[in-house]
């Protein structure tokens, strides 16, 4: 059996990957490709680091348990199946589900600091960084943390300019240049999603 290819997927909060990611889980089947998001290896809680106010930063890549990640990596390229809870984003009331995830001939790695950590970078085959503008990326944060996660505007507005931006500059950003690929999602990502779509017909037919 050929080793299934690896591609990552990064990119700023807000800069549209997780409508990426859904356009891709709409297209393709879990027997063509497996996706595995990063959110869902965010340490507890209790954890988390907090800042000088006493507010815990999930923007930092020690959230992360970034060697279960890995490992889980390297379990679905040799073929075998994992099994985590899903993360519930700090929602108490809200009982995680456990997640399946299937080897496929493809595997998609997303999340934030998918390219930061240096042991998923030498695992990946390809990458694309996705990006946005400032002012989009904040209007999307917005929407999506008032009206998904019922956080108050004063709340989104302070993480992202006191963890969001500052992450960005220095975990993110600098691994753009070292992509494959950079998808421009000002306006729509459509275009390079065709190619990437494209692409992954090519593994899986």
């Amino acid at each position: 059996m050929e080793q299934p290819i690896v591609i990552g997927i990064s990119g700023g909060s807000g800069s549209g990957k997780t409508s990426f990611i859904r356009k891709l889980r709409s297209v393709f089947t879990t027997e063509e490709i497996c996706i595995v998001s990063q959110d869902d290896y965010y340490k507890p809680r209790s954890e988390q680091i907090e800042d000088a106010k006493g507010v815990k930063n999930f923007d930092l890549p020690v959230s992360i348990n970034d060697q279960e990640l890995i490992y889980d990596i390297h379990a679905l390229k040799e073929g075998k199946t994992v099994t985590r809870p899903e993360y519930t984003f700090n929602n108490d009331q809200r009982k995680p589900s456990v997640i399946t995830l299937k080897s496929a001939p493809v595997i998609v790695v997303e999340g934030l600091f998918v390219l930061h950590f240096e042991k998923i970078r030498a695992i990946l085959d390809y990458s694309i960084f996705i990006e946005a503008r400032e002012n989009l990326k904040v209007i999307r944060r917005i929407k999506r943390d008032q009206l998904e996660r019922n956080y108050p505007l004063e709340d989104v507005l302070y993480r992202y300019e006191n963890h969001v931006m500052i992450a960005f500059d220095k975990y993110i950003k600098p691994y753009k240049e070292l992509t494959d690929i950079v998808i421009n999602n000002n306006v729509s990502f459509d275009k390079g999603f065709e190619i990437l779509a494209g692409f992954i017909k090519t593994k899986t037919a």
